[in-house]
Order: structure tokens, then sequence, then C-alpha cells
């Protein structure tokens, strides 16, 4: 048992003890719900997630960005933790990403090459 239920469950006693059956209500609820986000941030997260979709899909992308940022500033207010271990990783992924794109990059432009001189040589053997 950690500590944090050991207060939890001393102050439920305690409530139940003094009959104060709002406190008891409310002390219980928080142990039950410990380390759960609460129902109004989820669907806070949901709507900004889902506005986000609908405004990225209407072309609408400074807004979605703004709709985006709002769902991920609450996430980050709800999981600190997660968060810095993913702001700590952020270089390593461009880095990556960067890698990704030069490997795109140089294969569309040997592509483009090898159909240039494939429509050369076949203008060449039409007569052009």
């Amino acid at each position: 048992m950690t500590p944090a239920t050991r207060d939890v469950n001393a102050g439920i006693e305690e409530a139940s003890r003094s009959k104060n059956w709002q406190e008891y209500n409310r002390k219980k609820n928080r142990k039950r719900f410990e380390g759960a986000m609460e129902s109004w941030k989820k669907a806070v997260v949901a709507g900004s997630i889902g506005a986000a979709t609908i405004l990225f899909m209407k072309k609408k992308y400074p807004a979605g960005v703004l709709a985006t940022g709002v769902g991920l500033a609450l996430l980050a207010s709800e999981y600190p933790e997660s968060f810095e271990k993913v702001r700590r990783a952020l270089p390593d992924y461009f880095y990556r990403g960067m890698q990704v794109m030069e490997m795109a990059s140089r294969a569309g432009k040997r592509i483009t090459e090898a159909a240039g001189r494939t429509a050369y040589n076949a203008w060449e053997e039409i007569g052009g």
C-alpha cells in the first residue's frame, strides 16, 4: 500500500467516524479515481482533437494547429512526466525525420534523372 493510499484510507475512516458524509463521499471518490483523468478533461481533449481534424480537412491549418495545441496543453498538464520524456526525445525525432526526407529527395532525383534519360532516348529514336 502506497503512502498516498494510506493517507486517503485514513481520511475515509476519519470522515466515516465523524458522520460527515459529504467529506466521506469526497474522499472515497478521490480514492476510486486516483490517477484517472477527470471526465471534463477527457471531453476537452477529445473535442479539441475532433475539431482539429475537421479544421485540417477544411484546410484551415492555423486553426487546426491551435485546436491541437489546446488538447496537448491539457494532456501535458495532466501527465507532465510523460511529456518531459517526449520533449527530451524531440531532437532525435527531428534528426531521423530529416534523414528520411533526404533519402526521399535522393530517390526522387534518381527517378527524375532516369525518366529524363528514357524520354530523351525515346525522342532520339523517333527522329526528334
